[in-house]
């Protein structure tokens, strides 16, 4: 047997370190002498604390490495720190492209951000318009459906509410559009209105200022982006209207947001 001072230097581990392995219950010593409190470990404890190191530097706290000694399959708890890191290289890949971007000096009227849309729970309603300025009145039509059926509907607070282009191709006429609004729960359906839980999905998103005819500069401006950072656009995009006419009195002040969900290729 060897002493704790020994069996530090064996393990290459600090004697700070295997008291406090000791105070969590993962490393006992093998015999500790009642008279002098001199802690001894064996041989064989050596492959214990060389688990323990192994474990601390995949990034596993110190909870989760008594459940892997108190038996929890480790498999598991690896593939939720594997899970982790990998949403943390995420993040930090996104903000070195951001970075890059900026250090380019591209065009600074957008800013391109990176959210995660959740789970929301929408109605919808999909519809064929002559032409583009007809979605007010789609919009507002879809409400009132809706608001028919379930007089007691909720949107959810903030709001929260979108368009999709469906049509393969740009149109100015004869258009395909879903208008979809979150609300608190799901309510009833018929041949038009209908209600989805949307799953979360990662967004690269972009802010337009002003009138809808900026909308194509900054879809413009967010494509390209996409592009040149190789992310690969995996839905329709989201056209988020937060301010409009129903509560701005100019255009100036009206604000769409476009949601583009994403994943890196």
């Amino acid at each position: 047997m060897y002493k704790i001072g020994e069996f530090s230097i064996l393990s290459k581990t600090t004697i700070k370190a295997l008291r406090y392995y000791e105070k969590e219950k993962l490393l006992i010593p093998h015999y500790i002498d009642a008279e002098t409190g001199y802690r001894y470990y064996e041989t064989n404890q050596l492959i214990d604390v060389a688990k323990i190191i192994s474990l601390k530097q995949t990034g596993l706290s110190i909870n989760e490495i008594k459940e892997v000694f108190n038996g929890k399959n480790y498999i598991d708890i690896l593939k939720s720190r594997k899970k982790e890191i990998e949403n943390q290289l995420d993040k930090y890949n996104n903000q070195l492209t951001k970075i890059n971007y900026l250090l380019e000096g591209k065009n600074m009227d957008y800013e391109v951000i990176f959210k995660e849309l959740p789970d929301y729970t929408i109605y919808y309603k999909e519809g064929r318009l002559k032409k583009i300025e007809d979605i007010v009145d789609f919009i507002l039509g879809s409400a009132e459906e809706c608001k028919a059926l379930n007089p007691d509907i909720k949107c959810i607070t903030p709001d929260y509410c979108y368009v999709n282009y469906l049509d393969k191709e740009f149109k100015e006429e004869n258009l395909l559009i879903r208008y979809a609004q979150a609300v608190e729960e799901a309510g009833i359906s018929n041949e038009n209105i209908k209600f989805e839980k949307l799953k979360p999905v990662n967004a690269a998103c972009i802010y337009c200022k002003g009138p809808y005819t900026n909308l194509p500069n900054a879809y413009s401006f967010i494509l390209k982006f996409l592009e040149e950072n190789n992310y690969e656009i995996i839905d329709c995009p989201r056209e988020r209207y937060i301010n409009g006419m129903w509560n701005k009195e100019t255009e100036e002040e009206w604000l769409t947001e476009i949601q583009f969900p994403i994943r890196k290729k």
